[in-house]
């Protein structure tokens, strides 16, 4: 009988592991769970043939008494494998028994990336047992980055320190150090000493939405890292098996660099580093003397980096200075160069030759692209997929951080309910979502996909503790992402292992974002008007809601079904359990119109960036805030908004609204035009209305079209893009970004 039950209980014990995902970030590729459970010691022993930086890693993390023992005695066991001819460095196995946990690996590498599986098995542990399982594990991509700007905001050493330690504990093995732009020079360089005694140092800081351009009248700095601190960081990472890629820009973002060497730019000056967030005209200029500079500079930076890679930047470089100065113009005509474009190509290849001569290789920002890449150089795809397609398809290396999914300064959340943020939209599950090897790739193609990064800056970040909050939880969508096992359609399974990695983070005092607690609304058609659908991550039940612009409380309506939003109202909720107020209060207004919910389609789509709801976007009913560029406006980059939207019916208006952005530093620019036309077949339209540019100016982008008595089914909105930016702007030469919300009529 005692047989019977205990094969009974063992049976229950292996249907209940088999069924229970492990609380693990990233997912393992492989998982078998075996017979029985290893019961955690209160003294916990290791074979000494554990490599001895993994040791001391594991001893500092988990609260146990360790003591040494002979392998046959060892709770944890590890066996370095022969190498094969092309061994995995980060592959490992683990093998729990009820009595042992042996770890297998080709390298140190392995063994370190096994162990931050093991820590978070004990740290999600539950009772003090964990079940016997075997795990086979590598990752699918070979960088795992997490970037960190320190140029618009200052962090020390021990913060810098405990960032590398969060991208360790989620398998991450990339440090990309943003060290140098326009608003600060942030590393000690011996041979130029003005750098960091001038450049690293600004008069003030723009505070507040981009859109406000006030400033905290505050000197910030001089904040730099010394040599030896660099060097610190360094091993610091290396001990986690971690590279630190830096980043020093050119030719653009050079303000602070200038502000202590003018007579590195095309004119003289003077410079200051920028007060302001954004792009500026004053750039390095292509002479003698500047490369001899940076050439100098690099020498000490890879003195610092022992990285295969360098980031030499290569973003956003206007051409204003270079095709007013006589030299470049010269440049360009002695090299044959075809303009401005092809004089960056020279300026990247000329860096790039002298990087080589070192053993090393240059990485960049999809811009290095402008006017051919250089032979040897790695792109880093930001601006959205083209530049790692493009870069894929002639054999040069590309890695995938596009804004749309891997810009972590983005608002997470609601943007009312979250502090401020750059813009954008990038909530968790759109992170977890990515796909990193673009589908136009074919599979050899495939293989210059080096892997994702998520990059943080932080214009808007004023502490550490904000940084905190802006990557977690979405650092750990990007762990999977960048091992291989997410799973977007299994999206709520992820969201409960996070919620789950959340005690962690409470126990390490991390200030982590809970967007996901809150309610999440979104608009869909209805058969009048539009309808707000509400959810959580939370049981639905709770959900509580009212419509009058009231504070909903525990006794407020329970939400059920969507709710309709086919007149002006404001919508506020919140989530509730035992009726205690759990959530933020999500609140949103409805302003509606002839065309709220109707069909609407776009001739050019928006940058995926600023595409949020996709055409929808336009239509639902919402007026978009002009200091939050998250959820409610449409972004477009060089092209024209022509939105055609389908009324259902022949329909009496006689106006049509919409708002336009007009922000130059960030080159956000109003429309030059907006052009109307009805039709009653959508198909043979008649202009009856054109505003200029002057008129626009005057409305200061709040576009009320007066048409007189229309009657028409179809409505056509073409909203011109104002182009290139013309000299004397942030980004002139670049295409201008045009912003779009709800077009209506009345």
């Amino acid at each position: 009988m005692l047989r019977i039950l205990s094969a009974f209980s063992l049976l229950i014990s292996m249907c209940f592991f088999s069924q229970t995902k492990l609380n693990l970030i990233p997912y393992p590729q492989k998982v078998e769970f075996q017979n029985g459970e290893f019961v955690i010691p209160t003294s916990f022993n290791l074979s000494n043939n554990l490599p001895v930086n993994e040791t001391e890693y594991l001893k500092n993390k988990l609260k146990l008494k360790f003591s040494n023992a002979k392998n046959q005695d060892a709770h944890l066991l590890y066996s370095k494998l022969e190498n094969q001819s092309k061994p995995n460095n980060e592959a490992y196995s683990i093998e729990i028994s009820s009595k042992q946990i042996h770890i297998k690996s080709y390298t140190d590498q392995g063994c370190f990336l096994a162990i931050q599986t093991l820590i978070q098995l004990f740290e999600t542990q539950k009772n003090g047992k964990i079940p016997a399982m075997k795990i086979e594990d590598s990752p699918k991509f070979a960088w795992r980055g997490m970037h960190l700007d320190v140029c618009r905001h200052f962090f020390t050493i021990e913060e810098v320190k405990q960032y590398i330690d969060y991208l360790a504990m989620y398998k991450l093995n990339t440090f990309h150090w943003h060290l140098t732009d326009d608003q600060g020079w942030r590393i000690e360089i011996k041979k130029y000493p003005k750098l960091t005694q001038i450049g690293s140092k600004r008069k003030e800081s723009m505070i507040g939405a981009y859109v406000d351009d006030t400033f905290d009248g505050k000197p910030y700095g001089p904040y730099f890292y010394t040599q030896d601190q660099i060097k610190e960081v360094v091993k610091y990472a290396q001990d986690r098996h971690i590279t630190v890629v830096p980043e020093i820009e050119m030719p653009g973002h050079a303000l602070a660099a200038l502000s202590a060497y003018p007579e590195l730019a095309c004119t003289k000056g003077p410079f200051e580093a920028a007060t302001k967030w954004g792009v500026f005209d004053d750039v390095f200029c292509p002479k003698d003397e500047t490369f001899t500079f940076l050439e100098n500079v690099l020498d000490e930076v890879i003195q610092l980096f022992p990285s295969q890679y360098i980031h030499i930047g290569g973003d956003e470089c206007p051409k204003t200075r270079w095709k007013e100065c006589a030299h470049c113009q010269a440049l360009i005509k002695k090299n044959n160069l075809k303009d401005e474009h092809g004089l960056q190509s020279y300026f990247i290849h000329r860096i790039e030759k002298y990087v080589n001569s070192k053993g090393r290789k240059i990485i960049g920002w999809d811009e290095i692209l402008e006017g051919g890449l250089a032979p040897n150089a790695a792109v880093m795809s930001w601006t959205g997929i083209k530049g790692g397609i493009e870069a894929a398809k002639t054999n040069h290396f590309a890695v995938m951080t596009p804004g749309a999914y891997c810009y972590f300064d983005h608002y997470q959340g609601d943007p009312q309910t979250e502090p401020n943020a750059f813009g954008g939209f990038t909530p968790l599950d759109k992170v977890y979502s990515y796909k990193p090897i673009p589908a136009e790739l074919n599979a050899e193609q495939s293989k210059y996909i080096l892997g994702v990064q998520a990059n943080l800056w932080t214009e808007y970040i004023l502490d550490f503790k904000q940084v905190q909050y802006m990557i977690f939880p979405r650092l750990f969508a990007l762990s999977e992402v960048g091992w291989g096992t997410s799973k977007p359609e299994n999206y709520k399974e992820f969201e409960n292992r996070v919620v789950e990695h959340f005690k962690i983070l409470d126990k390490m005092n991390i200030n982590y974002a809970k967007s996901i607690y809150n309610i999440s609304g979104k608009v869909i058609p209805a058969s009048k008007g539009v309808s707000y659908e509400l959810s959580t991550s939370q049981n639905p039940s709770g959900i509580k809601f009212t419509t009058d612009g009231s504070e909903p409380t525990s006794n407020s309506s329970t939400y059920q079904n969507p709710i309709p939003a086919s007149k002006a109202m404001n919508i506020k909720s919140a989530y509730f359990e035992n009726d205690e107020l759990k959530s933020a209060v999500s609140s949103q207004n409805f302003s509606t119109s002839k065309t709220t919910g109707k069909k609407i389609t776009l001739e050019h789509q928006p940058s995926e960036n600023y595409s949020f709801g996709g055409a929808f976007t336009l239509v639902d009913g919402i007026i978009g805030n002009v200091k939050q560029l998250g959820k409610t406006w449409l972004g477009f980059q060089g092209k024209d908004v022509v939105a055609t939207i389908d009324l259902g019916e022949k329909t009496n208006f006689s106006e049509v609204y919409f708002n336009t952005l007009d922000n130059k530093g960030s080159w956000i620019h109003l429309a030059k035009s907006a052009t109307v036309s009805i039709s009653d077949d959508g198909k043979n339209f008649r202009t009856i209305k054109e505003i200029g540019k002057e008129e626009i100016l005057s409305t200061k982008g709040k576009i009320n079209i007066k048409l007189g008595n229309q009657n028409a089914k179809f409505i056509k909105i073409k909203v011109e893009n104002a182009g290139i930016i013309p000299a004397g702007n942030p980004g002139a030469d670049s295409k201008a970004w045009l912003f779009v919300d709800e077009i209506g009529a009345r």
